[in-house]
């Protein structure tokens, strides 16, 4: 099984799996009560852009937008063996993966954050109107289909609340669910 957790920069994704990341340490010191099919001691999280970063799978860097060109190819190859893994990345969705958790955010909301931790407001703005127009949502239900995709508005929530959220896609308790989400009025 393998879990994408995915969407716009700034939506939590980090954040919420790094909660679930050390539910899973926990995991495996305290070996829970097998309630769940799918149990999340079973699982490695793998911090996509990280991994692009130290291997060096990437294409290009585009100056404009300050970014690395990832190489999806070369992702997707680096992870071939990798079962049972939890990948996070706004890129997570371009990869093999039986659930894709597309973390949403309200895009006045998300640009703040974005600001907040240095990104240039036409890179900020870039992105909120990116989130409003469901590009990583559209992305992920296009490659993978609605059946495979659980929409998680980040908005006005906790960060343990999302990564609850998430546990939840991973154990198979929760209902896919796309389109529930929507954010076009920033547009106007």
């Amino acid at each position: 099984m393998r879990v994408a957790i995915t969407g716009t920069p700034g939506t939590g994704k980090t954040t919420a799996t790094t909660i679930l990341e050390d539910r899973l340490d926990d995991c495996h010191e305290h070996q829970l009560d097998d309630r769940h099919e799918v149990r999340l001691e079973d699982y490695d999280v793998i911090h996509l852009n990280d991994l692009l970063e130290r291997e060096g799978l990437y294409t290009t860097v585009d100056e404009a937008r300050d970014s690395k060109v990832a190489d999806l190819d070369a992702l997707e190859a680096r992870l071939a063996d990798r079962d049972d893994v939890l990948i996070e990345s706004h890129l997570a969705h371009h990869l093999p993966a039986n659930r894709i958790a597309v973390l949403r955010c309200a895009p006045q909301t998300l640009e703040e954050r974005l600001r907040e931790r240095g990104e240039r407001a036409n890179k900020a703005r870039e992105n909120a109107e990116s989130e409003a127009l469901d590009v990583i949502l559209s992305e992920a239900v296009d490659r993978h289909g609605l059946e495979s995709v659980y929409e998680i508005d980040t908005t006005d929530r906790e960060p343990e609340a999302v990564a609850d959220e998430l546990e939840a896609v991973v154990h198979g308790t929760r209902a896919p669910s796309a389109g529930d989400v929507d954010f076009v009025g920033y547009l106007a």
